[in-house]
C-alpha cells in the first residue's frame, strides 16, 4: 500500500478540571458540555483507540493498522507490540492534582501492568496567573514531602513557575508535577495510563468525599536527586526543525518558521500543529494541517517536505535511535 499521512478522529476525554478550550481554540468536535479536559490525537492503549479518517484505511483503528501492517507503519520499530507513544492536547480549566509517573520498570511490575511514562508539554496557551509545578525544591527528600502531603501543604516543597506560551517542559518518570489552572497543553508521552495521586489541594465533593491519593506508591517512585524543572524554548528566530527533548522514550521538534524535512528514515513520525497552519508534501500527497490537527506518518513515507505559516507551530515526534 502506497504510504499516506494518517489522520484519526480524537478521543475526548470530560472531567471535572475541563473548559471549552479544546473546542474553541483546537476546532475539537466536543458538544455543548463545559468540561473537556483531553483530545487525545494518536492513541493505542486498550480501549482507547485512534480510528483513521482518511484514505484507504479509514474506519480502522491504530492497533488494527499495526496488527495488518506493521512494517508499513512502523518499520523498524516494530519491536513495539502496541503504537509506544501518545499524543494529546488538555485543557487545564482548574489545577491538576500533584501526582507522579512510575518508571517502566516499576509499572510492568504493578498487579495491572503497564508502562511507566515519561512526557513533555508544549504550552499552547497560558493565563498570565497560570502556574506550573515541576519537580520538588533543591534538598526536599521523601519523609519532607510525605510531611508536607500529610499537612496539607505540598505546594510548599514543589517547584513552580509562571509559563509562557511556547514553553516545553520535560517531566522524565518519577518527576513529581502538576498542571495549574489556565493553561492549554499539547503532551507527548509514552502509550500509558499509569498516574500516582499525591495530592488534590484538600478538595472535596459535595458529599465531603476526597478523591483517593496513592500515597506509598507515589513516595516510592519520587525522584529526590533531580530537583526543579526549568522551561525550555527554542529559538524564535531560527527557521526549521529545532530539536527541543532528546530522551531514551521520544524525541521532540518544534519548527516556528521556514520549512525542513521528516520521515524517509524508516521510521514512523506524529506531527500536529497547536497553532497556525502546516503543510506536508509526501508520496505525491499533499495535507494541509489547520490548527490543532495532527497527522502519522508511517515508516514507509519517504522524505517529507514541511512548511509551518508565519506565526505558526508544528511540533514533530518520533522513537529514538
Amino acid at each position: 500500500m502506497k504510504p499516506y499521512p494518517l489522520q484519526f478522529k480524537p478521543v475526548l476525554k470530560q472531567t471535572i478540571w475541563g473548559g471549552r478550550l479544546l473546542g474553541d481554540r483546537l476546532g475539537k468536535p466536543i458538544g455543548p458540555e463545559s468540561n473537556y479536559a483531553e483530545s487525545w490525537e494518536v492513541v493505542d492503549h486498550g480501549t482507547d483507540q485512534s480510528i483513521v479518517t482518511n484514505g484507504p484505511l479509514a474506519g480502522e483503528t491504530l492497533a488494527n493498522v499495526i496488527a495488518t501492517h506493521p512494517q508499513w507503519l512502523l518499520g523498524r520499530d516494530q519491536r513495539e507490540m502496541a503504537f509506544p507513544l501518545l499524543l494529546k492536547y488538555l485543557d487545564c480549566n482548574r489545577v491538576l492534582s500533584v501526582q507522579v509517573h512510575p518508571s517502566d520498570q516499576y509499572g510492568l511490575q504493578m498487579e495491572k501492568p503497564d508502562l511507566g511514562k515519561t512526557e513533555a508539554w508544549y504550552i499552547v496557551a497560558a493565563k498570565p496567573d497560570s502556574l506550573i509545578y515541576s519537580g520538588l525544591r533543591d534538598g526536599v527528600d521523601q519523609s519532607m514531602l510525605r510531611e508536607a502531603i500529610e499537612a496539607g501543604k505540598t505546594e510548599q516543597v514543589l517547584h513552580a513557575f509562571h509559563p509562557s506560551e511556547g514553553d516545553v517542559v520535560f517531566i522524565p518518570a518519577g518527576t513529581v508535577h502538576a498542571l495549574g489552572a489556565g493553561l492549554l497543553v499539547a503532551e507527548i508521552q509514552q502509550s500509558s495510563d499509569t498516574t500516582f495521586r499525591l495530592f488534590d489541594w484538600n478538595r472535596v465533593d459535595s458529599d465531603g468525599r476526597r478523591r483517593p491519593l496513592h500515597l506509598e506508591q507515589g513516595l516510592e517512585v519520587a525522584d529526590y536527586d533531580s530537583g526543579p524543572v526549568h522551561p525550555r524554548r527554542c529559538d524564535p528566530h531560527s527557521a526549521g526543525w529545532q530539536s527541543i527533548v532528546e530522551c531514551n522514550k521520544f524525541l521532540l521538534r518544534i519548527m516556528l518558521a521556514g520549512q525542513d524535512v521528516i520521515a524517509g528514515d524508516g521510521k514512523f513520525h506524529i506531527v500536529t500543529v497547536p497553532r497556525g497552519q502546516a503543510t506536508l508534501h509526501s508520496d505525491g500527497v499533499v495535507t494541509r494541517l489547520t490548527t490543532g490537527a495532527t497527522a502519522l506518518l508511517p515508516a514507509a513515507s519517504s522524505p517529507c517536505e514541511v512548511s509551518v505559516t508565519a506565526g505558526g507551530t508544528l511540533m514533530g515526534m518520533c522513537l529514538p535511535e
